[in-house]
């Protein structure tokens, strides 16, 4: 049974820890912070096999360099092979490797490319669970530092056909502000308001949103539904100085993006 289990860091981020039971040899997705998970191996008497990174940005890999000094044997580090990550030993392209097996795993890990937040980004899949760094949150998606929106709805698409029960471990908890956005742009979607109350509920007892599903995420995520008729009134809305008559996804998406980096 494999079990994934979230350690925070810093004051939003998810480092998660995969253990097939009863292992005690577990993977860490994201360690931007060696001392937590370092903490979390000792008190439970676990053993660091390896590290997944998803993307170069310092709060996902900063904790790499002390993770490999405090491992006694070489640790396997996969991330992306074009993001230039210091101390990855196996670099991933998903159209060269789509899927790999890890040690102490009984499942295939399969590799997407997600480019859009970072030009190399990467996510993983393992059985039923969705690794997709900062490239699809619970109710948004990652801001634009490298790629194109082209890029990143491409990204979103590819992760939205998943299967609607695979379960989506983000590496921040920004439900709540994301949510509030949503419900700017699409305030008639009852979905929406739903889940928005259940995320307050968990937020407020200090429990964690994620990790969120595909279906869920289809039905009030407003990057995944930027076609949608009244996310597409409500961009018409905000850019009404803008002239929308051949307004397609693309640009649909591209608008939301926008707004949503200014809201």
């Amino acid at each position: 049974m494999l079990t994934i289990t979230a350690i925070k860091a810093f004051n939003d981020n998810y480092i998660w820890v995969l253990q097939q039971q009863p292992q005690t040899q577990v993977y860490v997705v994201d360690p931007g912070d060696a001392n937590v998970v370092i903490d979390y191996l000792e008190a439970n008497q676990l053993t660091l096999a390896g590290i997944l990174l998803t993307h170069h940005h310092n709060d996902h890999t900063g904790g790499v360099a002390e993770l490999q000094a405090y491992s006694q044997d070489r640790l396997t580090v996969f991330g992306p092979d074009n993001e230039k990550i210091k101390g990855i030993t196996h670099p991933l392209h998903a159209a060269a490797q789509p899927r790999l097996t890890l040690g102490y795993m009984s499942g295939e890990l399969q590799v997407l490319d997600v480019p859009g937040h970072t030009a190399g980004h990467i996510a993983y899949v393992i059985e039923d669970a969705l690794f997709c760094g900062d490239t699809l949150f619970s109710g948004g998606c990652g801001r634009l530092f490298e790629g194109t929106p082209a890029q990143m709805l491409d990204s979103l698409q590819q992760l939205a056909q998943l299967p609607a029960d695979t379960r989506v471990y983000c590496a921040h908890e920004y439900t709540l502000s994301n949510l509030k956005f949503a419900l700017a742009v699409n305030p008639n979607n009852r979905a929406l308001q739903d889940y928005n109350e259940r995320a307050i509920a968990l937020r407020r007892q200090d429990k964690a949103t994620i990790p969120s599903t595909i279906a869920l995420e289809r039905a009030i995520n407003p990057f995944l539904r930027a076609s949608d008729t009244e996310i597409v009134d409500s961009i018409k809305q905000h850019f009404s100085d803008l002239n929308h008559a051949n307004l397609d996804e693309l640009g649909g998406f591209t608008l939301l993006r926008q707004w949503k980096d200014n809201f």
